[in-house]
């Protein structure tokens, strides 16, 4: 099923004060790596937000998951602070590991080993 147009704006809007309240509470940077949202999912009824987080260089992606779930309370409380003149209802909001950058990093791997570089000769 496509997303509606209403449902599209309603995920830009918040993932743009998602990445905002991030910042402010100093989830981009965790464990000496970086965390950003990748993309926001918004059910059709608007009452469910799937966010998708990308570490870069965590050392532990599933404790710094484990770590923004437990300030879910209060990203969403930001959140509703923010969305509450544009959304009658705030959605319930769930976190998901975006591991389409590992995903990406093995595959060029693989494809540097089945390619390898040709040697300069000189």
């Amino acid at each position: 099923m496509q997303e509606t147009k209403r449902q599209k704006q309603v995920a830009s809007l918040l993932q743009k004060e998602l990445n905002d309240i991030f910042q402010r509470l100093n989830l981009t940077m965790i464990d000496g790596g970086m965390v950003s949202i990748c993309s926001v999912k918004i059910s059709p009824d608007l009452l469910q937000a799937k966010i998708y987080l990308s570490f870069f260089q965590v050392k532990d992606a599933e404790a710094s998951m484990k770590h923004v779930e437990e300030k879910s309370w209060e990203i969403k409380r930001q959140l509703a602070l923010r969305v509450k003149q544009q959304l009658r209802r705030i959605p319930v909001l769930s976190f998901f590991l975006d591991d389409s950058l590992d995903y990406v990093y093995k595959m060029e791997e693989l494809f540097k080993k089945l390619n390898p570089p040709a040697a300069e000769g000189g």
